[in-house]
């Protein structure tokens, strides 16, 4: 295919979204939809950035509780790609909230893969490494048996399969520990409490890799690219940073980098405690094991997988202000 793609994102401003509204720009015609999607007296600046659409007659919807809405807007664009990264993510509250947690997770991406399929356009989707039970030490392969240990995980591996079920062109990206320097983070958290208190307690039992909602995009873009000019790719990988690391040593890592960056500041901590998850209970299970295996993605790919440390390294600069090395 030599022409430039037709890029619909949904979930623009997450905190995914919110970067691949960059990555993806150069990559073809992007038309990019939150919540409130995009209404008819707006069809003008749609139709610049979208060839071929020369009027609305209702609503584009990017919300994806609106079942019926998201289908006719996918028949109406008719884009060569969509890229879905809206989702319910509050672990905990869906544990009462199934609901909605299913439809946002699971109903709303196979409703995307049915329109896509009829429409011919490729399905990005993102999901998680909470489809595995979180056992063991090894990092998880994309072939691995799923085991999710609470409901957000269970509607993440439905989307999965309901997406499998409708076929043709996807690629369903699982990562892990996302963070951005936009909108709440760990290490932020970390941070805020490091100038309030000398003494706090942070989860040693869980292993993962923060990944960066950066790193995400630009890998997405990647992938986009290579099966648009291919045609070939299709499928489940896992994406995450290099490396492995737990809660505490995430905290541990983000403090002292925050000490070197700015010295000057009035920071309080004095130790973070290593304790296990028996010692923060939640009313949602969280896995042990969040390792991925990436080898998949960076040989079908051709890409190189930096540190964990590098990404929460550079924002931390960004979001301390502190200007980066040469």
């Amino acid at each position: 295919m030599s022409a430039l793609p037709r890029i619909l994102l949904l979930g623009k401003n997450g905190q995914v979204g919110w970067e691949l509204q960059r990555s993806l720009a150069p990559l073809g015609h992007l038309l990019a939809l939150d919540r409130q999607g995009l209404p008819p007296q707006s069809a003008a600046k749609a139709h610049a950035e979208w060839p071929g659409l020369a009027s609305l007659e209702s609503p584009l919807c990017g919300d994806l509780t609106d079942l019926p809405g998201l289908a006719r807007t996918v028949h109406v664009l008719r884009p060569d790609v969509i890229v879905n990264a809206a989702a319910y993510t509050a672990v905990d509250r869906a544990e009462t909230d199934v609901a909605l947690a299913r439809r946002i997770n699971a109903e709303a991406p196979a409703v995307l893969a049915q329109a896509a399929l009829e429409v011919g356009a490729w399905l990005v989707h993102y999901s998680t490494d909470y489809v595995f039970d979180g056992s063991g030490h090894a990092p998880w392969q994309e072939g691995d048996a799923t085991g999710p240990l609470n409901a957000y995980g269970l509607t993440k591996l439905e989307g999965e399969q309901r997406i499998l079920q409708a076929g043709r062109r996807h690629l369903i990206l699982r990562t892990s520990w996302v963070y951005a320097a936009r909108g709440a983070n760990f290490a932020k958290t970390m941070l805020r409490l490091a100038l309030e208190r000398e003494h706090w307690s942070v989860v040693d039992d869980q292993f993962g890799a923060p990944t960066g909602a950066e790193l995400i995009a630009d890998v997405t873009a990647q992938a986009i690219r290579h099966v648009w000019r291919s045609g070939e790719g299709q499928g489940t990988y896992h994406l995450a940073a290099a490396g492995v690391t737990t809660w505490h040593g995430y905290a541990q890592h983000v403090i002292e980098q925050a000490r070197r960056l700015q010295p000057q500041a009035a920071w309080k901590v004095q130790t973070i405690e290593a304790v296990p998850s028996s010692a923060w209970p939640t009313s949602a299970r969280r896995p042990h094991n969040s390792r991925l295996d990436t080898s998949l993605l960076q040989a079908t790919f051709d890409l190189h997988l930096p540190a964990w440390e590098q990404g929460v390294t550079r924002m931390l600069h960004e979001v301390l202000g502190a200007a980066c090395p040469a």
